[in-house]
């Protein structure tokens, strides 16, 4: 391969092939790398889309990784391997199984693309990001965790579902874990610039939350047989995309926390400015007592994940 930018996907199922499609389509980079324990799958859908970028007329080349070598050279590694939830199955019960497969894959990284910026999808989130962190010894500028742009997403979405006009100005914010433990802040969330507590009454924005927090549940309640992926995957290609462009753009994303909102070794989902060094400026926001509160919970709640890897002696 010659020189451009490369972004390898590990994982190359429903949202990691998504992730490199996306990226695919818009020209975002040189070289996009599929890598799965199954080779041949990485290899058919590789074939496929670039065929797809040659019909969309662009230069991504998309292949398949043999070896771990393969993603050498790598600016960005997206980690979505790992299993998927089950219907009924907690995140819970995910954990020590996907940190095993996080663990693994992680020392491939640092073996192999030891400059590059991790982004972790593979739930539970935010204690897999914390894995990636501690397993890679990267600055924790380069771990980050995709949650909080898709459950902004998610907001924005039931947002205009409720009110109906305004798609595509909903600006959505949220921090803290995914999932259940999610703190939405309605304050800075805004439909063409208007706050949202202008539009609707408290009692509306909670059901929109409550929705929210749900989203991934309610998509594999219709689905059954697997969770959604085209959010995830955008969610995903945007990050990349702010880190290979270096747009310093803000978006929600989980990272280590060392002292900020008085929280330290532990991740969660704040604020970050997005650039080619990764989390380039972690922002504090002023939060209501009631949103410390969500925050503290949405922390305890990671932390006695992060605890019971600790507990089995996970972290050598």
């Amino acid at each position: 391969m010659g020189k451009g930018k490369k972004v390898t996907i590990i994982g190359a199922g429903n949202v990691g092939a998504t992730v490199a499609y996306s990226l695919a389509m818009k020209g975002t980079c040189h070289y996009v790398v599929l890598r799965d324990r199954n080779v041949e799958i990485a290899k058919g859908k590789a074939l496929d889309m670039s065929q797809a970028a040659n019909a969309a007329r662009q230069h991504t080349i998309v292949t398949a990784a043999q070896e771990a070598s393969d993603i050498a050279g790598s600016d960005v590694v997206v980690i979505t391997a790992g299993s998927a939830r089950k219907p009924g199955m907690s995140r819970d019960d995910l954990l020590v199984i996907n940190a095993e497969i996080t663990k693994e894959v992680v020392q491939d990284v640092k073996e192999h693309a030891p400059n590059a910026i991790i982004i972790m999808v593979s739930n539970p989130l935010d204690v897999m990001t914390y894995v990636a962190f501690r397993e890679s010894g990267f600055p924790r500028e380069r771990v980050l965790g995709m949650a909080g742009i898709l459950d902004s997403a998610r907001m924005a979405h039931f947002i205009h579902e409720k009110i109906g006009y305004g798609a595509g100005q909903i600006r959505a914010s949220v921090m803290g874990g995914h999932g259940d433990d999610m703190v939405p802040l309605p304050k800075f969330s805004t439909i063409a610039g208007v706050p949202l507590s202008d539009i609707l009454s408290e009692d509306e924005i909670m059901e929109i939350v409550e929705r929210t927090k749900h989203g991934g549940a309610e998509i594999v309640g219709y689905l059954k047989t697997g969770s959604a992926y085209y959010a995830p995957a955008k969610s995903t290609a945007l990050m990349v995309e702010a880190i290979l462009q270096d747009t310093k753009q803000i978006h929600p994303c989980a990272v280590l926390l060392d002292g900020e909102y008085g929280y330290s070794d532990v991740v969660s989902g704040v604020p970050i400015a997005l650039g080619a060094g990764g989390a380039e400026k972690i922002f504090e926001m002023t939060l209501s007592v009631s949103q410390k509160k969500k925050f503290a919970h949405s922390i305890a709640s990671v932390q006695s994940m992060i605890d019971v890897l600790k507990e089995k002696n996970f972290f050598s």
